[in-house]
């Protein structure tokens, strides 16, 4: 087990977000976080990242309690975060974002490199000279996934991994994670799009109002296809 969250508390001043989460990533997975805007799953990532502190529960991450460590010090321990909005830095070049906090935290034999990268997403070495704020939003996506895999991170998280892209840039994207899920990369996805997700992912969790409503495999999702359309369709 890579990664346990028991029964986390967070709360946002008075107003608590969630009530109670629980899930578990094993190495080498892929899994998922599953629900509609606003129930609570960016909460959950960042709670885990000690970006918010939970109030209750607990989270372990190799066998070490995470909770109460600050996000630098989770950083280091080797979780990534593509974040909602991809937050990379504009005035800096493509190649100097993937550069900047380049590490190996997993130890890997066969590290992420510059070339694995640019391997990965060719476009970005066509722009490897420009700024950040002069890429597209597919650009800036992939760039945030190419800067988090820099880090070499045992558990690499992407919150709304597809957002707002134009569909050729979001299977670049899928390809992407497959090709991570084939290398052995252990992955938490948040998206909406749960057909594709079933393909990709080992297990999932659906959350509603900061509480677990469902969790299983892929085939038990794909057999019960009114947890989805009820807690993640529009």
């Amino acid at each position: 087990m890579i990664l346990r969250v028991d029964n986390i508390e967070t709360a946002y001043g008075a107003s608590q977000v969630l009530f109670g989460i629980s899930m578990q990533i094993e190495r080498g997975q892929v899994a998922t976080l599953l629900g509609r805007n606003g129930m609570g799953k960016t909460t959950t990532v960042r709670s885990i990242m000690g970006l918010n502190r939970t109030h209750g529960g607990s989270i372990q991450f190799n066998g070490q309690r995470i909770d109460g460590l600050s996000a630098d010090q989770v950083a280091r321990l080797g979780i990534a975060l593509v974040p909602e909005g991809r937050q990379i830095f504009p005035n800096l070049t493509v190649e100097e974002n993937l550069v900047a906090f380049a590490a190996n935290r997993c130890k890997a034999k066969q590290p992420w490199t510059l070339e694995r990268v640019y391997a990965l997403f060719p476009r970005l070495q066509e722009r490897r000279r420009n700024m950040g704020n002069q890429l597209s939003g597919g650009e800036q996506q992939m760039l945030a996934i190419g800067r988090a895999l820099m880090t070499n991170p045992h558990l690499l998280i992407l919150d709304e991994a597809t957002e707002g892209l134009a569909p050729l840039v979001r299977e670049e994207i899928w390809q992407c994670l497959a090709h991570l899920r084939e290398v052995g990369q252990t992955v938490l996805v948040i998206d909406k799009y749960v057909e594709r997700l079933i393909r990709l992912a080992d297990t999932h969790t659906v959350i509603e109002r900061g509480k677990v409503v469902w969790s299983g495999s892929s085939e038990a999702l794909r057999a019960a296809p009114d947890v989805w359309h009820s807690y993640v369709g529009v």
